[in-house]
């Protein structure tokens, strides 16, 4: 049994608020220091890339793929906090492959809590319970668990059986023990909206603070191209699932929802979502890589970033993916009239 220090945490879901206050607060007043600095790019959430050594090889992974000769190597905790330190992010994302089989993972976690940063886990849930003991819960950490539908359709995108119930016995064990959970799903092509309902449904009866959704993008390295949508083929899968969306608790925003409905327009923040793993930071983002940077200061300044983008570069022509556009949500980038009450509603339902 939890101990009463952790049953504080348990059933956060009872707040009104999306996010956590705490969560909420720094990141807005993060965002309106860097606006009064007329600062004219910043990053929003820093992709932190400690290891890409991974238990499973899922058919989307890019990044197994693409950093096979690096597979075994790892940045140490003093590179990763080398790294929050230098682009200042008030995010982290914690992510690889599988960060729960990075030595020292709690460590390094706890040490970017101390700096007062937001840290998302991102694992595929398969040692949350094993580990659990190397965490504290805190209104600024999430286990942040990749599922991508039920039983049989999550283990056969993982390549691997069992996958899903030990990722649901994890977020189980977390929610438990009082810590914030939220899932990460990939929209793919053969993806059935309605199952996705189903498990979103059953997620939330076990208490899942939130849902991350996100259509898949089309990696160089991986070679199922067919698993890839267009940009048609998502918005007419996203906006089939409107009903969806409004029943449960998405983090998705409303405004990049919008976008990947179809019905507005947005252009990438690619600067937004900066990666930085063993081979330094990656350059022009979290998707593509033409060159990797020494330095956070030479991925901001040295990115020809006028190339990039939908009708500029053929890589970006299908991407809607969140780490290239929730940052233009954030930021009001295409913004309406509008917009700003929007979010703030989104925020407090």
């Amino acid at each position: 049994h939890p101990s009463p220090r952790t049953r504080e945490g348990l059933h956060r879901r009872a707040t009104p608020m999306r996010f956590p206050l705490q969560m909420t607060a720094g990141i807005a007043g993060y965002v309106v220091k860097k606006k009064l600095t007329r600062t004219k790019r910043f990053p929003m959430v820093l992709m932190l890339e400690p290891l890409h050594a991974c238990n499973l090889t899922c058919t989307g992974c890019g990044r197994i793929r693409e950093y096979e000769s690096t597979i075994k190597q790892k940045l140490s905790i003093q590179e990763c906090l080398e790294a929050v330190d230098e682009c200042g992010a008030p995010v982290v994302s914690i992510c690889g492959g599988e960060p729960m089989i990075y030595p020292g993972i709690g460590e390094l976690t706890a040490k970017i809590l101390e700096r007062k940063k937001t840290v998302y886990l991102c694992t595929n849930g398969m040692f949350i319970r094993k580990k659990l003991g190397e965490f504290q819960p805190s209104d600024r950490f999430f286990f942040n668990v990749h599922l991508d539908g039920l039983k049989t359709t999550h283990d056969l995108a993982v390549e691997r059986e069992g996958v899903f119930d030990a990722a649901i016995d994890g977020i189980k064990a977390a929610k438990e023990a009082g810590f914030l959970v939220c899932t990460n799903t990939t929209v793919f092509k053969e993806t059935r909206m309605a199952e996705l309902d189903e498990l979103f449904g059953y997620l939330t009866t076990l208490d899942v603070d939130g849902f991350m959704i996100s259509p898949g993008y089309s990696y160089a390295a991986v070679g199922s191209k067919e698993i890839f949508m267009t940009r048609d083929d998502i918005r007419a899968k996203f906006r089939a699932a409107e009903a969806m969306f409004r029943k449960y608790r998405f983090n998705t925003s409303p405004i990049y929802l919008e976008f990947l409905q179809g019905k507005r327009e947005m252009s990438c923040t690619a600067w937004g979502n900066p990666t930085r793993n063993i081979k330094g930071w990656k350059g022009p983002c979290y998707l593509i890589t033409d060159i990797h940077h020494q330095s956070f200061d030479d991925l901001l300044n040295k990115t020809p970033w006028e190339k990039y983008g939908y009708g500029k570069d053929p890589r970006c022509e299908n991407c809607m993916v969140h780490s290239g556009f929730e940052a233009s949500a954030a930021l009001g980038v295409n913004g309406k009239l509008g917009d700003m009450l929007k979010m703030i509603k989104w925020q407090f339902t």
